[in-house]
């Protein structure tokens, strides 16, 4: 049995994640642990503090009694506020704290992308401007070219938790470039396990979604593969885009 343990902020699309369970195989748990959120706001001073130390060592010792294999901060705006080097030390922390291998959603998007082999990604944020600009800054530290960003602004998590298909697919669709070889929808308040497959059929490529690539990435620090193409691109067992 692998088991996987994730850090979430608040409720707003944590069913994501028993779904994914469902899909990944019987051998493979999913552990989630909710971290407090705060001030539920897409501020830079908010976002920082949501993913302070304390706040993800609080939920640390739950994950290592049900035996988590690895830890995953299943949140990208609250690691990269933080930047480049502020979410690496972040994620030390994290790993030094838990005592077991530890990333974070953000870095999970960047190891997603060299995954399949990309160079070239358009984000579809729900975050205000200011905030996509960050996600879209730590991209490109990682080395991956962002062809465009569309912000919808949406100032709260709670909101993004009750946007439905329509909305998941609209805001990818209105993201995607022609030159883009992936389309990235960073937000782990979003609820997109159930639409990864027609999201990807829409825009005949692949779509990154930020608790899909979570997940994977707690399966890639727990040296897992698995075969799931219901998740999409990132769960088959070759990448479909090769540069």
């Amino acid at each position: 049995m692998t088991a996987l343990g994730f850090l979430y902020p608040g409720h707003s699309a944590e069913d994501d994640y028993p779904r994914i369970e469902q899909l990944l195989g019987s051998d493979i748990r999913v552990d989630l642990v909710h971290t407090d959120v705060g001030e539920d706001a897409r501020k830079l001073d908010a976002l920082r503090e949501l993913g302070a130390p304390q706040r993800l060592a609080a939920g640390v010792q739950e994950l290592r009694h049900a035996g988590a294999d690895a830890v995953v901060w299943a949140c990208t705006s609250g690691s990269f506020v933080h930047g480049w080097e502020g979410a690496h030390e972040q994620v030390r922390t994290l790993a030094h704290t838990a005592g077991m291998p530890a990333s974070s959603t953000s870095f999970a998007f960047v190891h997603a992308v060299r995954e399949l082999g990309l160079r070239r990604v358009a984000v579809g944020a729900t975050y205000p401007d200011d905030v996509a600009g960050l996600f879209v800054d730590f991209l490109a530290a990682a080395g991956v070219e962002v062809t465009a960003v569309r912000s919808s602004g949406t100032g709260a998590a709670a909101e993004v938790g009750t946007w439905g298909e329509a909305e998941v697919l609209a805001l990818a669709r209105t993201a995607d470039t022609p030159d883009a070889q992936a389309v990235l929808l960073p937000d782990t308040a979003l609820h997109t396990a159930a639409h990864i497959t027609a999201l990807e059929e829409e825009l005949g490529k692949p779509v990154l979604t930020a608790n899909q690539v979570t997940v994977w990435e707690a399966l890639r620090l727990a040296d897992r593969r698995v075969n799931a193409p219901e998740l999409g691109a990132l769960f088959t067992r070759e990448p479909l885009v090769q540069v």
